[in-house]
């Protein structure tokens, strides 16, 4: 059940790969090589000339929304988006057509400080224009295709570039507005060599992580450790099993933690391959459940006998960390869903329908043990007053 619930979420994720093919010829221009981004369905097509080390491009993009923008940039020194030297493409707010200009992202933008105002870029830029798609008639809406052409002269055998590219829903006068940050905005950002076209592996083995760290986290922390605490409260009542119950519950609850420590290492290194992208509630809640299922683990190491005095404390202890860490792994497992952008994915259906399942079992094994409970008392009650035989018995297997 568990191997196909994982296959589930593998094939179910959010597309965040490459979704659209791209393509080397525009209206106007044909280019030697395209490449497709991993984000936003945007593609860069472009030509370098090895002769004068001048690189002829252009952008492609979408707005998502009719007063929004789209920029495209180069990060002379690092992947990243602080120091991006970009062109953002934009409706004039006098006339509506659209118009490119230069900026540069500096800290102070990136921390909302101060806004992002146009400024001559410190690179060698011969030419810049925008289109888009359709030709003069066309208008900016939501989804309008746009291309934003660049002429670059290069540093001598400087061919491998850091693109970094998005799109924002306003523009404030000719200063565009800070972009959405789920999990592909804040991830639009790749290295290529213009020469020979390879990508950099970066972004392929961020996503892949991205994707093992939520199919193992949902899998261990959202529903491994909730069947283990299961298996404790209503299977160590069945006489029967003896101390069976035990081992199950403390092998299911060992694997699920020893499966959840690797999904959370993937997450920590994640956030090291991040620097720009923080999720705070996600990466808080996530350490909490970690520490939280740590110090049950250790507890398994101080179990005191039954006949200790301290094993009552022990035990009230032992089941409120317990359902503690349960909680808080299931409440981040959603988080993550938010976090990954699949609020509405099949993933997250698989697993509220799992969850569900789960719970609606918990409430009918509690159901019946109130039942057996009851039962019992009342047979008890009446063997006190004489009423039944000492040597009658309830027939349930199970008690609160």
């Amino acid at each position: 059940m568990l191997f196909l619930l994982c296959l589930f979420f593998l094939f179910s994720l959010p597309n965040v790969t490459f979704c659209a093919h791209c393509t080397t010829s525009t209206p106007t221009r044909t280019f030697e090589k395209c490449i497709t981004l991993p984000t936003q369905q945007a593609s860069i097509a472009w030509t370098y000339h090895s002769h004068n080390s001048t690189l002829d491009l252009v952008f492609l993009g979408a707005f998502i929304s009719p007063s929004g923008w789209v920029g495209w940039g180069i990060n002379p020194t690092s992947a990243e988006m602080t120091g991006t030297r970009a062109l953002i493409a934009f409706p004039d707010p006098n006339t509506g057509q659209i118009v490119l200009l230069p900026y540069i992202i500096d800290p102070t933008v990136k921390l909302q400080r101060t806004p992002l105002l146009s400024r001559p870029l410190d690179i060698h830029l011969i030419s810049s224009s925008a289109t888009l798609y359709g030709g003069k008639l066309a208008t900016v809406h939501d989804g309008a295709a746009v291309q934003i052409y660049a002429t670059l002269k290069l540093a001598t055998n400087k061919t491998k570039l850091n693109h970094v590219w998005n799109r924002g829903l306003y523009v404030q006068g000719y200063s565009p507005t800070v972009h959405p940050t789920n999990p592909n905005d804040l991830s639009s950002i790749t290295t290529f060599d213009v020469r020979s076209g390879s990508t950099a592996t970066r972004h392929t083995n961020i996503l892949t992580l991205r994707s093992a760290h939520g199919i193992i986290n949902a899998v261990s922390w959202g529903i491994m450790l909730p069947i283990g605490a299961v298996t404790a409260r209503y299977l160590r009542h069945v006489q029967s099993l003896g101390p069976t119950w035990f081992y199950v519950h403390a092998a299911i609850q060992l694997f699920g933690f020893v499966l959840g420590t690797t999904g959370f290492a993937i997450g920590v290194r994640l956030g090291d391959m991040s620097p720009g992208v923080q999720y705070g509630l996600h990466r808080k809640l996530g350490f909490a459940a970690f520490f939280l299922g740590g110090l049950q683990t250790l507890a398994l190491l101080f179990r005191p006998k039954t006949t200790n005095k301290f094993r009552k404390y022990w035990k009230s202890y032992h089941h409120f960390v317990g359902y503690a860490c349960v909680v808080l792994g299931v409440v981040n497992v959603f988080q993550g869903f938010e976090v990954m952008g699949a609020e509405r994915s099949y993933a997250k259906l698989a697993y509220c329908l799992g969850l569900s399942t789960l719970i609606g079992v918990c409430i009918a094994l509690e159901v019946n043990s109130w039942v057996v409970f009851c039962r019992k008392s009342k047979e008890e009650k009446l063997r006190r007053e004489g009423l039944i035989g000492g040597s009658d018995k309830g027939s349930g297997i199970i008690y609160s």
